[in-house]
């Protein structure tokens, strides 16, 4: 399944979510794909469209194959690069990592970024040990 929205649009890990429910997808991994979402469209929202004219788009591509689900998001923005007068706290990428049993990110200047993880749907190892 396939979406893609404004940059600043509020409802993506909704309607992400509420599409996996519907998929019988447990809890864990679901509150993990929800934050990793919500970290993913929140920098792309803040980051990858500044000095840009327009908002752009964020999409997201979820595939729930029957042992993970495989979540990405992207842009077309700025690419992964440092931005001094950034609003965050810098932990976005490091929580992504986090919660996922795989995870990658790609950028490519004007080309945006591309985040990709994967999720065990079993719920006893779908949460990465501390």
């Amino acid at each position: 399944m396939s979406w893609s929205w404004p940059a600043e649009a509020s409802t993506v890990r909704h309607t992400v979510v509420e599409w996996l429910r519907g998929q019988q997808l447990t809890d864990p991994p679901l509150s993990d794909i929800a934050l990793l979402i919500s970290e993913a469209v929140t920098n792309a929202v803040i980051h990858a469209y500044v000095g840009h004219p327009s908002p752009g788009e964020v999409s997201v591509v979820i595939d729930a194959g029957a042992e993970e689900v495989l979540v990405e998001v992207s842009d077309r923005g700025n690419g992964l690069r440092p931005r001094p007068d950034s609003p965050g706290l810098g932990y976005g990428l490091a929580v992504m990592v986090a919660v996922a049993k795989r995870f990658e990110a790609q950028t490519a200047e004007d080309r945006g970024t591309r985040v990709r993880a994967w999720f065990s749907r079993d719920p006893a190892v779908a949460t990465p040990a501390d």
